[in-house]
């Protein structure tokens, strides 16, 4: 009685650490994705498709919506788990990535170059079939420019963000080709709204976490004085051009009044937290400013499906 008690225990406590072990991997995998990026780019891509639709359209394209999304996510998670795969030695050596789970060694190399590889190419077959070819090349063309320009240019020009900035803004673009089969000028508004937005974004984080950016060997900021100038331009000019360009969509009648009214106050108000970067320099400024950027986006995405004309 005593062995098979015994026995017993050990089977359960054997079943309990394999769904610790099975947890972990999970939520490790679930990192490598970058999830907090992917929101923000599922956000973009539904805007996108939703916009495209012409307003008397009858019934609404449910399941090429979720097949689009689907699609996205594969191609964005694989290019997360992909760039942390190329950036892992330098990762190590900033605070702010040092516990990722491939620098702390909680997953091999290997598996996580596999793991990206197949996410990645499993979305752009499932775009080119579930969706259509244009929101798979769009889709293809995105991973390949943040992977082999974007990436690598982090460590040699400050001139990074303005590449990386591209296919950073493709998500609406995707999301229109899905639902459309093709792009007009609204789409590319889309994608010039997305495409300023990020520069005072990324400066935010890039001020925030100069010194581990420093470290790491990364050329996001310019070295000396110049970097003061280039984080005021970056952040100020950008947030300021957002403004009007925003105002341009209901020009074009893509959205009524209430998106009008909104994009100004948020746009204006995103400006106002750039500005005060710009001249205090101080990281709970830069803290102030990522988070006005991480509201006004999804806020203003969503206004606009909301308010479509």
């Amino acid at each position: 009685m005593a062995t098979e008690s015994s026995l017993a225990a050990l089977d359960v406590a054997e079943a309990q650490r394999r769904d610790v072990v099975r947890s972990k991997l999970l939520a490790d995998s679930w990192a490598l994705t970058k999830p907090e990026v992917n929101f923000l780019i599922l956000i973009t891509t539904f805007a996108g498709f939703c916009l495209a639709l012409p307003v008397e359209s009858y019934g609404f394209p449910f399941l090429l919506l979720a097949h689009t999304l689907v699609g996205v996510l594969l191609v964005a998670s694989g290019a997360g788990a992909l760039n942390q795969f190329v950036e892992r030695r330098f990762d190590a050596l900033m605070r702010r990535t040092a516990r990722r789970p491939l620098v702390s060694g909680r997953v091999e190399p290997v598996a996580v170059l596999w793991f990206g590889i197949l996410l990645s190419c499993a979305g752009g077959v499932y775009l080119a079939v579930a969706v259509n070819a244009l929101a798979s090349l769009l889709a293809v063309l995105t991973l390949l420019i943040y992977l082999f320009l974007y990436t690598p240019l982090k460590r040699r020009t400050p001139l990074c963000t303005l590449v990386g900035a591209f296919p950073g803004a493709m998500p609406p673009l995707i999301g229109w080709a899905a639902a459309s089969g093709r792009l007009s000028l609204e789409a590319w508004m889309l994608f010039i709204m997305l495409f300023l937005w990020q520069f005072p974004h990324f400066m935010a984080i890039a001020w925030m976490y100069r010194e581990d950016y420093e470290r790491a060997g990364y050329l996001v900021l310019p070295r000396g004085k110049r970097r003061i100038r280039f984080m005021a331009w970056q952040s100020m000019l950008p947030a300021l051009a957002l403004i009007p360009v925003s105002l341009v969509l209901g020009l074009l009648g893509l959205a009524g009044p209430v998106y009008t009214v909104g994009a100004l106050l948020l746009g204006s108000y995103f400006y106002y937290c750039s500005a005060q970067l710009a001249v205090r320099k101080s990281n709970a400024d830069a803290r102030r400013l990522l988070f006005a950027s991480i509201i006004y986006l999804p806020v203003v995405f969503v206004l606009m499906v909301l308010n479509k004309t």
